[in-house]
């Protein structure tokens, strides 16, 4: 194979979801038809990457300039419930189920010592520093329902115990049901997700 389409199959190969076959059938595909299929995914692709970045507040995808993201500014979300994901990509996945209307916060991972991110790596005190600021009196907890995802939600329980809210510590749940066991948010349907969410319990 040609050195330019083998570095190609190998970089789509790198990405969720493609294996090493189903990368080749992609670059492929690309290659037959620049004009229709690979000029506009070069475009999309630098377009993404100069004008897409993460929101400073909740962490979630925004487009440069828009600081803080619409998900954090729009007055029509519950300001009372924040929900904790690992990844942007889970905001994405539940604000497609239509369930879920309050802020989100970012932790940017989840705990793993395999993968060497510990609990300093996580965006746990920014959390706490915005259910103070701005009256969280509820965290739901959507992370992953692998063993890391339970011993990152774990972790969050604890170091938010006793936290004080305006009256009282602040309510930590969880998803409920519907997520297969080692699963991530982000490859969840939207009906599991919403039903996840409307039947969410305490932690």
């Amino acid at each position: 194979m040609l050195a330019p389409i083998e570095d190609l199959v190998r970089n789509l190969a790198r990405l969720p979801g493609f294996g090493r076959r189903s990368a080749g059938r992609a670059a492929l595909a690309l290659l037959r038809e620049p004009d229709r299929l690979l000029e506009p995914l070069v475009l999309a692709l630098r377009t993404a990457r100069d004008s897409v970045v993460c929101c400073p507040r909740c962490g979630a995808f925004t487009v440069a300039g828009q600081s803080p993201c619409s998900l954090c500014t729009d007055p029509l979300r519950d300001g009372s419930l924040v929900c904790v994901v690992e990844d942007p990509a889970d905001i994405v996945a539940i604000e497609a189920s239509g369930a879920f209307k309050g802020r989100y916060h970012v932790l940017g991972g989840k705990l793993s010592p395999a993968h060497h991110m510990g609990p300093e790596r996580l965006r746990l005190g920014a959390l706490k520093e915005r259910i103070a600021a701005e009256g969280f009196t509820e965290v739901l907890l959507a992370v992953s329902t692998d063993m890391e995802g339970d011993a990152t939600a774990g972790y969050v329980v604890e170091f938010l115990a006793g936290h004080p809210s305006a009256d009282q510590p602040v309510k930590v749940t969880r998803l409920a049901f519907g997520l297969p066991a080692d699963s991530g948010v982000a490859y969840s349907d939207p009906l599991t997700l919403r039903r996840a969410i409307v039947h969410r319990c305490p932690q």
